[in-house]
């Protein structure tokens, strides 16, 4: 037990060592950080104020929105403070919250993907049915469903570092190369075999990327194939509609699938592939959703000459 107390603190690396380069990144994340919380912001009042967008899909992009923002929250203010100091710190504790945290709203987007394209085959594939099967009580439950898959995924990976068998023992080297916490920049600091803990990410956060990439492409492509029996407008406008689902599905997943679906390792290149993942991510999403899709623009046109 004493052995695993001796590590109360991490000193995270960061993207780079270099004090001008800290500097340009501090003010790049920084613009980056307000575009993504007025972008998803704006999202979420437009879609709660407006009643052209009372539809399943603009419940579930509000929610999407309201995820990106405090899923960029719990990570990248930390990190833009961070850029400001030569020596970066994290308490052991805050370090197991922002794991938790991290993989909490990740989780929950993936499933909230799921239900959205879920959303879009019921809408295109069997829109006489579409109002009674997605009713209101429908979209909560599945909104909750979503939020309890990504609490389980990030249970899951938290009770292997700390209780299962014995919580992992950090008792000498506590330097992160990385600049958040997550499951394999920790599992290289542990002092004791770990090739059963990173056995478990990899089944745990690998297959879920996986799998449900692979679902979700599928479901798109069975989408786009029943377009043919549609008009030219509803092929139009679906497609519209679908192209914003793939591209956020395509930039969430692919950087996800690099970073888990491979033995449990740290590269260097790992750093900016969660950059992407972590602080591009939630930017691009509103603004991908509100490029193509005209009842989006429109709302948000209407509700800026309101205010």
């Amino acid at each position: 037990m004493e052995q695993r107390n001796n590590v109360t603190e991490f000193i995270l690396l960061g993207l780079t060592e270099s004090l001008q380069g800290q500097k340009i990144l501090f003010v790049v994340f920084l613009f980056i950080y307000i575009v993504t919380m007025v972008g998803n912001l704006l999202i979420i009042v437009t879609v709660m104020v407006s009643p052209s967008l009372n539809a399943p899909m603009y419940f579930f992009l509000g929610h999407l929105s309201f995820m990106d923002a405090v899923y960029s929250t719990t990570l990248t203010p930390n990190m833009i403070i961070d850029l400001l100091y030569e020596k970066k710190t994290i308490s052991f504790h805050a370090c197991m919250g922002q794991l938790f945290l991290e993989h909490l709203f990740g989780g929950a987007e993936v499933f909230l993907l799921v239900v959205m394209a879920y959303d879009r085959y019921v809408a295109i594939c069997k829109p006489l049915h579409y109002i009674t099967i997605m009713n209101r009580q429908v979209c909560i439950l599945l909104l909750v469903v979503a939020g309890v898959g990504g609490f389980v995924h990030s249970l899951v990976q938290l009770l292997f570092v700390l209780s299962y068998p014995h919580s992992l023992p950090f008792c000498g080297p506590n330097i992160i190369d990385h600049f958040i916490c997550d499951m394999y920049p920790l599992l290289e600091l542990a002092c004791t075999d770990t090739y059963f803990v990173g056995f478990t990410v990899v089944a745990n956060g690998g297959t879920i990327c996986m799998v449900i990439f692979i679902f979700l492409l599928v479901s798109y492509g069975v989408i786009l194939n029943s377009l043919k029996t549609h008009s030219q407008e509803g092929r139009r406008k679906a497609l519209s509609t679908c192209s914003s689902h793939i591209a956020v599905v395509v930039h969430f997943f692919v950087p996800c699938i690099f970073q888990y679906v491979r033995p449990a390792s740290n590269f260097p290149i790992d750093k900016s592939i969660a950059v992407v993942y972590t602080v591009v991510t939630p930017m691009l999403n509103p603004l991908i959703y509100t490029l193509r899709n005209s009842e989006v623009k429109h709302a948000v046109k209407k509700l800026w000459h309101k205010k």
